[in-house]
C-alpha cells in the first residue's frame, strides 16, 4: 500500500480449540505514547503469541531491552529503536502486564490466540487505549477486514520479511496505518467489489467526489494519485479529505480507512482459515 501524503502513512492459522483466551480485555486507559523512558526514541512493544517459537522470533528481529538476556534492542528502520518489552502467550497475561504498569507504544497481537476464531474483540479492546498491530498467518479476508473495523492501525502476516515488519511496527507507533502488500491488495479488492456508499442512512452524507476519494484513500492511494484518477488538482482532493475527515470525524488514515470498510454496502464472508 503506498503512503497517504497527508498523514504520511505508509505500508508495507493457526487455530486450537480454546475460545475463551480471546475474550474481551478489560484495560486501564493508557498514554497512546507510552510511559516515559530514558532513550525518547525508543519504541516498545508488547508481543502476544500462543506459540513460544513466535514470540522469541519477533524478540529477536525487534529486540528486547539491554539486561533482558533476551536479545539488544534493535536499530529501527525510520524513527529510532525498537525493542520488546512484553512478551506473553494470551490476552489474560497482557492485562495483569498492563495492570502491573505496562504501557507499550504498540501491541503486536497474533489473532488466533488458542482459538478457532479471531480475537476481534481483543483487538478492539485493546485498540480503545493502544495502537494494535495485528500479527497472523492468515490472509483471509474476512480477517483483515474485520481486524481493521475493530481498530488495528496494522496488519502483517507471518511471511513478510523481518525488514517490512520492523518498517510495520515503527509505521503504526509514529500514527499510520500499515499493511502487508498482498493485504493491501485483498482490501482493495473488496472495496472494489462491495463499492461504497453510506451502509446507514443515518450515517453522515458525503457527496459522490468524497465517497470516491474516500474510497481511493482506504485503498492507499496518495493523494496526487487520486487527483490524477479524478481529474481534479491535488489541493481539491486536499480539499475532499479535509471535509471527509470533518463529516464522519475522523483523524488518521486508519479511521479513514475504518470510515470506507463501515460505508460499505455488506460484510466480506468466508470459510474458516485452516
Amino acid at each position: 500500500m503506498t503512503a497517504d501524503e497527508h498523514d504520511h502513512d505508509h505500508p508495507r492459522a493457526h487455530a486450537h480449540a480454546h475460545a475463551h483466551a480471546h475474550a474481551p480485555v478489560a484495560v486501564a486507559p493508557l498514554s497512546r505514547g507510552g510511559p516515559a523512558t530514558e532513550d525518547p526514541g525508543l519504541i516498545t512493544v508488547a508481543v502476544v503469541d500462543d506459540h513460544p517459537l513466535a514470540r522469541h522470533g519477533v524478540a529477536h528481529i525487534l529486540g528486547a531491552p539491554p539486561g533482558s538476556g533476551t536479545s539488544t534492542h534493535a536499530s529501527g528502520t525510520v524513527s529510532g529503536d525498537v525493542c520488546v518489552s512484553v512478551s506473553v502467550g494470551s490476552l489474560a497475561e497482557l492485562e495483569e502486564a498492563l495492570a502491573a504498569g505496562a504501557a507499550p507504544d504498540v501491541i503486536v497481537m497474533d489473532l488466533y490466540l488458542d482459538a478457532d476464531t479471531p480475537a476481534l474483540d481483543g483487538v478492539a479492546a485493546l485498540a480503545a487505549t493502544t495502537r494494535v498491530m495485528v500479527m497472523s498467518a492468515s490472509a483471509r479476508p474476512a480477517d483483515v477486514l474485520g481486524a481493521i473495523r475493530a481498530g488495528a492501525c496494522g496488519y502483517v502476516t507471518k511471511h513478510c520479511s523481518a525488514e517490512l515488519f520492523v518498517s510495520a511496527v515503527e509505521t503504526v507507533a509514529a500514527g499510520g496505518f500499515s499493511l502487508s502488500a498482498e493485504l493491501a491488495d485483498i482490501l482493495q479488492a473488496e472495496l472494489t467489489r462491495v463499492g461504497g456508499g453510506p451502509a446507514d442512512p443515518g450515517s453522515p452524507r458525503l457527496s459522490a467526489r468524497e465517497e470516491e476519494t474516500l474510497s481511493y484513500v482506504a485503498r492507499g492511494f496518495t493523494h496526487a494519485q487520486i487527483a490524477t484518477r479524478l481529474g481534479v488538482r491535488k489541493t481539491t482532493v486536499d480539499t475532499y479529505v479535509e471535509r471527509i475527515r470533518a463529516k464522519l470525524q475522523v483523524g488518521n488514515k486508519a479511521e479513514l480507512t475504518r470510515a470506507a470498510l463501515a460505508r460499505m454496502r455488506r460484510d466480506s464472508t468466508g470459510p474458516a482459515p485452516l
